[in-house]
């Protein structure tokens, strides 16, 4: 009966005539498609697995540029911030009611169920946009940290004046067959178990990165800090100083940003307890424990380096010894990015799926079903299309990635592009939209000025990730290997 009838819930939102089925009604959400099964824990996972990613070991260089006041002040402001928008955007999952409404499957649903018109297009064009760059950063920066773990090795037994050069792209082929492989895991619904390894990755290499930061001050001598960070100067030139705070503030400000699959998140929550609820209690724990994360990583690993702190002190080697927990951390950091790839391509699957279901519901290449029995698996349903248009865009990333490793560059950019509309606008409006505010009240007022406020710090964290990236586009050289 599995391989005759079992189908994909994209299948399934366009057959609900399934439902009436007695034989598959106990195995179906109200809405027709598999039963949710995810809790409050798995969504900690997956949000966890989003935010936390190896920029977590970047932050001693944010707090340099910032210094000890603004730095940790900075920390501070954007979890609150991200907080506070995503209890608005779960409330959106379901609507009109947060918790007996109809469901909103994907953020531009959301945007189209509250707004409508032209910002379900501006919407589409923000998240999709930031979800395939972050695919493919993701993709450079995990063959990174597995070049990283190789000239660990060289190091330790050459010595650390030799360049141990060695090439990215073999290791971004290895990522992608790795990719190829679990992007064909049907849904969302499926990957809470990749997630909660990510997760444990995360934890796992930020714990490293912690304790050697840790080791480092203890052992002496000491770094030189400062108040404001890096000195005009000393460290950096005036105009320096200037495009790397603003690089900073939107290196934090991105690093919480998770919204782009908050909606999609959600949509794995079983019912009872409410989604809504639920998905409250996960973002408290995942947003609590990142910024535990971040704080401590980031002026732990300042009070290490100092002013001088690299932009990763696992991968660029700020460490070089012990180099077997350097390498279990790079090792680690990649595992972390394997899961977190799949967390931000799955939306993307998703979308373009059920548009094709939509646009050609009779076509057997796209909606047709086969079990195929695996070992120590069971049945598993395979699907023409999901195999050929996911492989095709784990190549595509690969592809981009190798052609241009410095499109890590751009990830600043697009975040500057999608943390404002998707993590405050949005969310923002739509609450507005919902209760009915009214114009100019206090609430209103302060929900505006807090929007407007991200909208300038998106701009000029935009401006310094274009200048950023010409300078990088200047320095780059196509048949030179990348390190």
């Amino acid at each position: 009966m599995t391989g005759q009838f079992q189908k994909s819930s994209m299948y399934m939102e366009h057959n609900p005539g399934i439902v009436e089925n007695g034989d598959f009604r106990k195995n179906l959400d109200d809405d027709g498609r598999p039963k949710r099964t995810g809790t409050w824990v798995t969504a900690s996972a997956h949000i966890i697995t989003a935010v936390i990613g190896s920029g977590v070991l970047s932050l001693a260089w944010a707090i340099a540029q910032l210094g000890w006041v603004a730095g940790p002040a900075v920390l501070m402001a954007f979890s609150f911030i991200t907080y506070f928008t995503s209890t608005l955007l779960a409330d959106c999952y379901r609507s009109p009611d947060p918790v007996h409404g109809k469901r909103n499957y994907t953020y531009m649903d959301v945007v189209r169920a509250n707004l409508g018109g032209r910002k379900v297009q501006l919407c589409g064009l923000a998240q999709y946009g930031n979800l395939i760059g972050v695919t493919i950063g993701y993709t450079i920066t995990a063959s990174i940290s597995m070049v990283a773990v190789k000239r660990s090795n060289c190091f330790h037994k050459h010595g650390h004046h030799v360049k141990c050069r060695t090439s990215n792209n073999p290791f971004m082929i290895i990522f992608a067959c790795i990719q190829i492989l679990l992007s064909q895991i049907p849904n969302f619904h499926k990957l809470s178990w990749l997630s909660i390894i990510a997760a444990v990755m995360s934890f796992a290499y930020s714990s490293i990165g912690l304790g050697l930061s840790v080791a480092k001050v203890i052992a002496g001598p000491h770094a030189r800090t400062t108040l404001t960070g890096a000195t005009v100067g000393i460290d950096v030139s005036a105009s320096e100083k200037v495009w790397k705070t603003f690089q900073a503030i939107g290196d934090i400000a991105f690093a919480y940003a998770y919204s782009t699959v908050l909606v999609e998140i959600q949509d794995t929550l079983k019912s009872p307890p409410a989604e809504n609820k639920a998905m409250k209690r996960a973002t408290s724990i995942g947003i609590a424990t990142t910024t535990v994360f971040y704080v401590l990583c980031g002026c732990v690993g300042y009070a290490a380096f100092g002013n001088d702190a690299p932009g990763n002190f696992l991968t660029g080697f700020g460490f070089y010894e012990p180099f077997w927990l350097v390498d279990l951390a790079n090792i680690c950091i990649a595992i972390h990015l394997i899961g977190a790839y799949q967390v931000f391509c799955q939306p993307i699957f998703g979308f373009v799926e059920s548009q094709c279901a939509k646009r050609w519901p009779e076509s057997k290449f796209i909606n047709s079903e086969h079990a195929v029995n695996l070992p120590f698996h069971g049945a598993y349903c395979f699907n023409s299309f999901r195999l050929v248009w996911r492989t095709a865009y784990v190549v595509m990333t690969a592809v981009l990635a190798m052609l241009f490793p410095f499109f890590n560059d751009f990830l600043g950019l697009l975040g500057a592009a999608s943390f404002w509309p998707l993590t405050v606008y949005f969310p923002i409006e739509m609450y507005i939209a919902r209760t009915k505010m009214p114009r100019f009240s206090f609430t209103w007022t302060w929900m505006k000025i807090l929007s407007w406020a991200c909208l300038v710090i998106s701009l000029v964290s935009a401006a310094a990730a274009i200048q950023g990236l010409a300078t990088d586009v200047k320095k780059y050289k196509p048949f030179q290997t990348e390190q």
